[in-house]
């Protein structure tokens, strides 16, 4: 059963930017950044009148520019990082060869035929605190390639410590180590566990990355109010 959420964001003012967003995984910390949460903090800024339909906002992975299309939102998030392919991983089942990319933060990338019957708890715990990763460990995504543009995906994230239902980050760490290895091609569409697809734009030159982008929709499905309160423990 799931319920709740993954995780909170924040909007603070900030300068020669339309605001700051801060993100915090449910275990109660802060991490550079949330893919998902990016195109939600923009939907949220439009329709609060925090910035137009066109904005740029500031995030520990650096500065974002999102774009409300339609019902959907549209990140150019930053270039991914430390892109490794066929990286030897041993756990409890045996060797793994993984792709492992820095998408804003770091995420593993494991190759299925049987999506459905992967066991995304147990291998992305082991995965997510494996010695090769450490001290900050990282995120585990389990991909199926449907197609040259389709990707299923399951996802292991690092603070929630089990199985979410999307991540933005992942589907683009995702997306990008399939293309570096000729398997899709720009844009990717990525169908998450939630059912909902998530669409990754990119750019690859000369074997780098560039021109990242996440396009998907966001949802409002519950307002509500945080006393001063909430924040005096």
């Amino acid at each position: 059963e799931r319920d709740g959420a993954d995780g909170v964001l924040l909007v603070e003012k900030a300068n020669d930017v339309d605001f700051r967003m801060r993100y915090f995984n449910a275990d109660g910390g802060e991490v550079e950044t949330c893919g998902n949460g990016a195109r939600c903090i923009s939907k949220f800024a439009y329709l609060n009148g925090i910035a137009s339909e066109q904005m740029r906002f500031l995030t520990n992975a650096g500065i974002y520019e999102s774009e409300i299309v339609g019902e959907n939102v549209k990140v150019r998030m930053s270039d991914p990082t430390d892109i490794r392919l066929n990286v030897p991983l041993q756990l409890d089942d045996g060797m793994h060869a993984v792709g492992f990319a820095n998408s804003g933060v770091p995420h593993v990338v494991f190759f299925v035929d049987d999506l459905e019957g992967t066991d995304v708890y147990d291998l992305g715990q082991q995965t997510r605190y494996h010695d090769n990763f450490k001290p900050d460990g990282t995120n585990a995504n389990f991909i199926r390639i449907e197609s040259s543009g389709l990707i299923d995906i399951r996802t292991y994230e690092r603070g929630v410590e089990d199985e979410t239902l999307a991540c933005g980050t992942g589907s683009i760490a995702s997306a990008i180590i399939a293309a570096t290895l000729g398997k899709v091609e720009s844009p990717v569409s990525v169908k998450t566990a939630s059912g909902v697809v998530l669409t990754i734009h990119f750019e690859v030159e000369n074997g780098a990355v560039k021109n990242v982008y996440l396009e998907g929709d966001a949802r409002v499905i519950y307002v509500g109010e945080l006393t001063a309160d909430a924040w005096n423990y």
